[in-house]
């Protein structure tokens, strides 16, 4: 059985979006993962089928509505995947929970839309709130595919050589280093000369230690949980 993904949503047509193409796309044919989308808004049992109210206390915006949603998650079974809310206040996402994820049977994720959704129905369906950066998308379904393209590149089979999801940022906790590729001189550029010496421990040594510089410079919060080497100079 593969990897399933259900998906809560008022645009279901907006899925499987990008994921329906190349790696992704093909591993979905062959039935490697599923995807339903769901529409909230069928859950709605008024004449107009709303789904959202005005927030309490007053403000600006509309609230997702607890009792619409509430019914909507009810519809999937509870069958122990996670069951995510994109929300811009949420945990981080990072490659860590994306390997937890990915070698489950699937997930749910809720989109959120509006100003947000009623925090009762977070706390009783125990929705797991993540965000995949600190800014703020239109709604949830974006931020749905990101996490789902996390996930679903790193499936059994989905990527034709797993070490290409071995030797890349965040795995081992470090940026990744440069890449090259002929031709050898590129507008004045020579490519690192270590890389074409056929020393593979020497050329292994470099790429941890550029990995190691890059981070520092660019992401030196992550060095705090790696045990690097030095640069060499």
């Amino acid at each position: 059985m593969g990897f399933k993904a259900s998906i809560l949503t008022l645009y279901p047509d907006m899925f499987p979006g990008h994921l329906g193409h190349a790696l992704a796309g093909r591993a979905l044919e062959r039935g490697d993962w599923s995807i339903e989308a769901v529409q909230i808004r069928d859950f709605a049992e008024d004449k107009h089928r709303s789904v959202d109210d005005t927030p309490s206390g007053g403000g600006a915006g509309m609230v997702l509505k607890p009792d619409v949603l509430a019914r909507a998650i009810d519809s999937i079974a509870d069958d122990g995947r996670p069951r995510l809310l994109m929300s811009p206040r949420g945990g981080p996402l990072t490659q860590e929970r994306v390997r937890e994820i990915a070698a489950g049977n699937g997930v749910m994720i809720v989109c959120g839309r509006f100003e947000g959704v009623d925090q009762r129905v977070i706390e009783a369906r125990q929705l797991e709130e993540v965000s995949i950066g600190d800014y703020i998308l239109s709604g949830g379904e974006p931020a749905a595919l990101t996490l789902l393209d996390s996930v679903v590149r790193i499936l059994p089979g989905v990527m034709g050589n797993q070490l290409s999801g071995v030797h890349e940022s965040f795995e081992g906790g470090l940026l990744e280093h440069p890449h090259y590729t002929r031709p050898q001189v590129f507008e004045g550029r020579e490519i690192p000369e270590v890389l074409t010496s056929g020393n593979h421990a020497a050329i292994e040594k470099w790429r941890h230690d550029q990995a190691v510089k890059l981070t520092r410079e660019r992401r030196p919060d992550l060095l705090a949980n790696v045990s690097a080497q030095p640069v060499t100079k």
